[in-house]
């Protein structure tokens, strides 16, 4: 991990395609502004594991105890 030390107004580049922005800091509150190409996917760290989580529980096979097969309408 990379850790800098910026101020307002300062930036920190990512690649040849991608600025952080240091809007503003307020005690222990850093506002930031990025500036990345429309492909590149933000998210703040809590809904990304929110998300991964999400993902995981959606492609788990299904508890053995859940029978399905009388789910589904007769042909």
């Amino acid at each position: 991990m990379l850790v800098l030390t910026r101020k307002p107004k300062q930036q920190i580049m990512i690649g040849d395609d991608i600025t952080i922005h240091i809007v503003e800091v307020q005690g222990d509150n850093v506002r930031i502004a990025i500036d990345a190409p429309r492909k590149v996917k933000i998210y703040r760290g809590e809904i990304y594991r929110a998300i991964q989580e999400e993902n995981k529980q959606a492609a788990a096979p299904a508890p053995a105890h859940l029978d399905l097969s009388n789910a589904l309408p007769e042909k």
